[in-house]
C-alpha cells in the first residue's frame, strides 16, 4: 500500500461500483491518487436529469482516461431507464426480427444513451447462445439458440456501439446459455462435452474477436473438461480465448457474485482471477445483498479486493508482471475512449442529453425513432414484429386483470418496479402467485418460464381449466403447447409491454407488416 509504483497497478486493474449519486470520498481518492481504472454505474447511482449530468462531469473531469462500464443491453436489462422500463428492443426481439441494420442502430442507441450519463463501456453484446430454455439468468438477454444467428447480431451491436463512439464488453465467455442455475445465486456448470461447446458455444465470440471487440467479460460457469474452477478464475478458459485471438481486455464478471464469494470469496478470487489471465476485476454491485448490504458495502468490497491483492504481492503469489500487463492492457483501452457525451452531436440539440442523444421524447405506446447517423428505426414497430401468437386470440379489452405468475428476477434485471404488469393491466388489478383466479372479465397470465416443464406450465393448466378464455402473455423464452392461446413478447421491458397491449386490444391475429 505504500508503495505508489503497486499500488497504482493494483488500482488500474479494479473496477467497482459504489452506492449514492455521486462519487464516495474513498473513490474519488483512488481515482486521484491510487490509480484505479475506473468505476461502473448502475441504476441506485442515475438520480434526476441534474444529478446525472453532475455525475457524468465529475467522470468527465478527472484529468486523465476512465474506464467507466455500465449494462445496457435493451429489453429486459437497463440502467439508464430503470426508473421507466426500456424502450429499446432487447436481443431475442431483435434476433427474431432478424434485420441487423436494427440492431447495428440499437448498439449505436445504447451507446449513446450510456455516454450521456459517463459510461464509456457498454457492457453487451451478450453474445450467449441460450440454448437451455430453463436458463434463469440469460434467457430473452440472447439474441436466439443458433451461434449462427448470434454471432451475426452481436457483431452488429457491437459495431453499432463502436460507431456511436463508446467500447463494447461482450459477455459472458465461454457462454452462459446451457445452464439452468444463476450464478448470482450459486455456481452453474455446463453439462456438455467440449465438441458441443465449440461448435455451438464458442463461435460468437470467435466472431466478436474476428471483429475487434475491444473487452469480453467472462462468466462463472465450471467447464469440467477445463477443471472445477470457473471461467473467471481458469486459466485453460481464459487460455482458450486468448488463443482465439483476443488482444484485448478481459473483464470479469462481478466477483460479488455467489459462484465467486461463497466458493472461494471474492479477495482470492480476484488473486485467482489475475492469475488465470483477465485484466480488469469487476468488483461488485454494492445494494445486491438488499437489506443485508452494510451502509458501507462499496468500500467493504472494494477494500477486501484491493488488499487480497496487495496481499498476493508482498507474498509473491502474484508477480508485478501479471499486474503490469494487465493494467497495460486496461490503460490501452482507456485511452482509446471518449469521457462521455458532448452536449450535442450532429442532427440532435443538447437537449437530448441524460435520455440520449438522437431519441426523441416519447410517452408511453408512443414510437421512438433511434437515430444517430442510422437510418431511423421505429422502436414500437420492432417490438410489435418481434410478437408471436400461438392460438386464436380473443380481443381482450382494458381494463384487464393481470395474474403474474413469474418468479423472482434475476439480479441482472436493476428494477424492482414491475412496469410490465402494469402497462398489461391498464388500470386493472394485478395478482401474483397463487391469487385465486377471479370469474369474470378479461384475464391475462403473465408467465416467463414456459419453454420446460415446470410449475408456471402447471399453474397456466390450472387457470385454463377455470377460465378457458384467459390468455397468456410470455415475455420468456416461448414455449408451445400450452391450452391457452399464447403472445410470446420475447422481453419483459416497457416497450415490449406497451406492444403486448395493443395486441391485446386488437386480438384476431398475428401482427403483419416490419418495423
Amino acid at each position: 500500500m505504500d508503495d505508489p509504483t503497486i499500488r497504482g497497478l493494483v488500482g488500474g486493474v479494479l473496477w467497482p461500483g459504489f452506492l449514492g449519486r455521486g462519487i464516495p470520498d474513498l473513490f474519488r481518492r483512488e481515482l486521484d491518487e491510487g490509480g484505479l481504472a475506473g468505476l461502473v454505474l448502475f441504476a441506485h447511482n442515475l438520480g434526476d436529469e441534474g444529478e446525472r449530468m453532475s455525475l457524468a462531469a465529475d467522470l468527465r473531469d478527472h484529468g486523465r482516461p476512465l474506464v467507466v462500464g455500465i449494462d445496457e443491453e435493451g429489453g429486459n436489462v437497463t440502467r439508464v431507464e430503470s426508473a421507466t422500463g426500456s424502450t429499446l428492443p432487447g436481443p431475442a426481439q431483435l434476433g427474431f426480427v432478424d434485420d441487423l441494420a436494427i440492431t447495428e442502430a440499437v448498439g449505436a442507441e445504447l451507446a449513446h444513451r450510456s455516454l450521456a450519463v459517463g459510461a464509456n463501456v457498454v457492457l453487451a453484446p451478450v453474445a450467449d447462445v441460450n440454448t437451455d430454455p430453463r436458463n434463469p439468468v440469460i434467457g430473452v438477454r440472447s439474441f436466439g439458440d443458433s451461434a449462427g444467428l448470434v454471432g451475426r447480431h452481436a457483431v452488429a451491436q457491437a459495431r453499432g456501439i463502436r460507431l456511436a463512439g463508446a467500447a463494447a464488453a461482450a459477455k459472458h465467455f465461454p457462454g452462459h446459455g446451457d445452464t439452468h442455475l444463476d450464478s448470482h445465486h450459486a455456481m452453474p456448470t455446463l453439462e456438455i462435452d467440449l465438441d458441443e461447446l465449440e461448435r455451438t458455444h464458442l463461435p460468437p465470440f470467435q466472431a466478436l474477436v474476428d471483429a475487434g471487440v475491444p473487452a469480453i467479460m467472462t462468466a462463472h460457469v465450471v467447464v469440467p473438461a477445463w477443471g472445477g474452477q470457473p471461467s473467471t478464475l481458469n486459466p485453460i478458459a481464459l487460455g482458450r480465448l486468448r488463443a482465439m485471438g483476443f488482444e484485448g481486455v478481459i473483464i470479469t464478471d462481478a466477483l460479488d457474485m455467489a459462484a465467486v464469494r461463497e466458493s472461494v470469496g471474492a479477495g482470492p478470487g480476484a488473486v485467482r482471477a489475475l492469475l488465470a489471465g483477465a485484466d480488469l476485476l469487476c468488483i461488485s454491485n454494492p445494494t445486491n445483498l438488499g437489506a443485508a448490504a452494510a451502509p458501507d458495502q462499496d468500500a467493504r468490497d472494494f477494500l477486501e479486493v484491493q488488499r487480497a491483492i496487495l496481499g498476493a504481492v508482498d507474498d509473491g503469489t502474484l508477480p508485478v508482471a501479471v499486474l503490469e500487463r494487465a493494467a497495460a492492457r486496461v490503460r490501452v483501452l482507456a485511452a482509446s475512449l471518449p469521457a462521455s457525451l458532448p452536449a450535442s452531436r450532429p442532427g440532435t440539440d443538447g437537449a437530448a442529453g441524460a435520455r440520449g442523444a438522437g431519441v426523441r421524447a416519447a410517452g408511453p405506446g408512443d414510437p421512438i425513432a433511434l437515430a444517430g447517423g442510422f437510418d431511423p428505426v421505429d422502436a414500437a414497430a420492432v417490438a410489435r414484429a418481434a410478437i408471436s401468437i400461438d392460438g386464436d386470440l380473443p380481443r381482450s379489452p382494458a381494463p384487464r386483470t393481470v395474474l403474474d405468475i413469474r418468479g423472482r428476477s434475476t439480479l441482472a434485471v436493476a428494477s424492482d418496479r414491475d412496469f410490465f404488469e402494469s402497462a398489461l393491466a391498464a388500470g386493472g388489478p394485478v395478482l401474483r402467485g397463487d391469487a385465486a383466479v377471479p370469474g369474470s372479465g378479461p384475464l391475462i397470465v403473465l408467465a416467463d418460464r414456459i419453454g420446460g416443464d415446470g410449475p408456471q406450465r402447471d399453474r397456466i393448466a390450472n387457470v385454463a381449466r377455470l377460465r378457458p378464455d384467459a390468455v397468456v402473455v410470455d415475455a420468456g423464452v416461448p414455449g408451445g403447447g400450452l391450452p391457452l392461446p399464447v403472445v410470446h413478447t420475447r422481453a419483459a421491458s416497457r416497450l415490449a409491454a406497451d406492444a403486448a397491449a395493443i395486441v391485446l386490444a386488437e386480438g384476431a391475429d398475428e401482427p403483419e407488416g416490419s418495423p
